[in-house]
């Protein structure tokens, strides 16, 4: 593995001074999705604005469906220089050294995407890309996906219903421990193979996206789906830390602008995706969609929610804490905006933004 590492980097050093000794700097964006999810569409999104913003300086070159790198080798790819950006799902950060990332894995933190998104773009934000920096990595910036919801062959209302199912995760220890703490058996395996898993009975059910669980056809084998909005699924863009940092001043401000309206479009994206997944879902009549009340809610809250303290020795208190706190601030915000007399209300509320989930 050291061989092939060194390997990849020796080419890697060559293929870019080769590059930007004839006045043109290659950026070759890897990832492992379709061209037409949220995170596909932002690609295509970054590398137009940043082709038009740098003028020709940077041509993106972007790879989807682990054309070059599977989830497992992409990582390792950056980090020798072989592509310079991806952007991989949280969860496969803790393994690469990084546990405090497994912060969005904690089920029930978020209650919202205003508290998300603050989260993400404010301090708890800059201090986890700041623990990529050793790693050869430089954090950009945070791509959704969405809110997770479960699914399998039967109702799931109270936590207890859960309890003896095999439930497919991705490789966490969070997500293991969520798992297990409502009676379930975690089973840890590739995205890919989660359809055929759910055919053939290998497992019972699995957590996603609404719009993950509709495009890879899993209502064709899932029966029931709870909207419990219990986690969260989202990517972080990340590029090669020496790559980046000897960039041009410039051209790394323009890439910065393209990034930021790239985020702005994945997140609108893939609230949108989600909606209408949810409604194609319901349409299709082959999965039973069955939101949670708030008593229910707070069934699922009580069991779950003990995992933040038995992770604050592996991701840090203090980042629980400060994402605990914004969420407390939204919600007075939310409250306080809601109690105001409408007449004080400001007149151009008509074009504000949808509520989200």
């Amino acid at each position: 593995m050291k061989l092939r590492a060194i390997a990849m980097f020796v080419l890697a050093i060559g293929i870019s001074s080769a590059a930007q000794a004839a006045g043109e700097i290659i950026i070759k964006f890897s990832h492992v999705v379709a061209p037409d999810t949220p995170k596909g569409q932002a690609a295509e999104r970054f590398k137009q604005v940043a082709e038009k913003l740098t003028k020709g300086k940077v041509k993106v070159e972007v790879y989807p469906n682990s054309q070059l790198y599977k989830d497992r080798e992409e990582i390792e790819a950056l980090q020798s220089g072989a592509v310079q950006m991806l952007a991989p799902s949280l969860s496969k950060f803790g393994p690469m050294g990084a546990p405090e990332f497994q912060l969005f894995d904690l089920p029930y933190l978020f209650p919202n995407q205003e508290t998300l998104h603050r989260v993400m773009d404010g301090d708890v934000g800059k201090k986890l890309f700041a623990k990529l920096d050793t790693k050869g990595v430089t954090g950009l910036t945070f791509w959704d996906n969405g809110f997770k919801q479960m699914s399998s062959n039967k109702p799931m209302h109270a936590a207890a219903d859960l309890k003896g199912l095999k439930m497919r995760i991705q490789s966490s220890k969070v997500l293991n421990a969520q798992m297990k703490a409502l009676g379930a058996n975690p089973q840890v395996m590739a995205f890919s193979e989660v359809y055929t898993a759910l055919q053939q009975g290998v497992v019972d059910g699995t957590e996603n996206p609404v719009s993950n669980f509709y495009t890879q056809k899993m209502h064709e084998v899932q029966k029931h789906m709870t909207i419990s909005n219990h986690g969260y699924l989202g990517y972080a863009v990340i590029v090669n830390k020496n790559f980046w940092d000897g960039l041009p001043a410039d051209v790394r401000t323009s890439l910065t602008q393209a990034m930021k309206e790239a985020t702005a479009f994945e997140r609108d994206v893939a609230q949108k995706d989600n909606d209408d997944a949810l409604a194609q879902v319901i349409a299709a009549k082959s999965t039973t969609v069955y939101t949670l009340t708030a008593a229910e809610r707070a069934d699922w809250q009580k069991v779950l929610l003990p995992i933040q303290k038995d992770f604050e020795s592996v991701i840090g208190a203090d980042l629980i804490l400060s994402a605990n706190a914004t969420a407390a601030q939204v919600a007075k915000e939310q409250a306080d905006a809601a109690s105001k007399p409408a007449a004080s209300k400001p007149a151009a509320s008509k074009t504000a933004a949808p509520a989200k989930k």
